[in-house]
């Protein structure tokens, strides 16, 4: 509908309204007028304010509309996820935080993977958790490692962590 078109219906309205305002014995003229000029304003800002939407477009939504709708929220990842990829980085760069944090972690797969495929405890038969790991594995994970005698220094470089992870997963 056009604006010349709403304008008539918006005219029409208002003269219907003030007709049966006027028509009502208990309302004296003047508060007829009063209530009929503040329902004749509300219509045309109606009319105003739809025009103005058609004209300019869809509106952007504002600020507050933006801050309710929020973000997306990201792909979440399962917390145990998340603590482990700080324990692997850290344990990358950090020798302090590998011994106490990464081969811990490392030793207790490898050990529940020896549980459950070659049952038997990797602690209580160390010898044959060596051969199955591997010399260059055991000693990263054997559980009588000393601590570092840097604890400040180099953690386990990703390539090792990796080749761990994957001799690990092998058996």
């Amino acid at each position: 509908m056009k604006l010349a078109g709403r304008l008539a219906w918006t005219a029409s309205v208002a003269i219907v309204a003030l007709v049966a305002l006027l028509a009502i014995p208990k309302l004296s003229t003047t508060r007829a007028l009063a209530i009929w000029v503040v329902v004749a304003t509300g219509l045309v800002l109606v009319l105003i304010i739809r025009h103005s939407r058609e004209r300019g477009g869809p509106e952007p939504p504002s600020r507050f509309e933006q801050a309710l709708r929020g973000r997306k929220p990201a792909a979440s990842q399962p917390e145990e996820l998340l603590r482990m990829d700080r324990v692997l980085v850290l344990g990358s760069a950090d020798a302090d935080h590998a011994h106490r944090q990464l081969l811990p972690l490392l030793r207790a797969t490898a050990a529940a993977r020896i549980a459950v495929r070659h049952g038997f405890e990797l602690e209580r038969r160390p010898e044959e958790a060596r051969a199955l790991l591997g010399d260059d594995v055991w000693e990263l994970l054997r559980p009588d490692r000393p601590e570092p005698r840097d604890r400040r220094g180099p953690g386990v470089p990703h390539e090792r962590v990796a080749a761990v992870i994957e001799r690990v997963e092998s058996l």
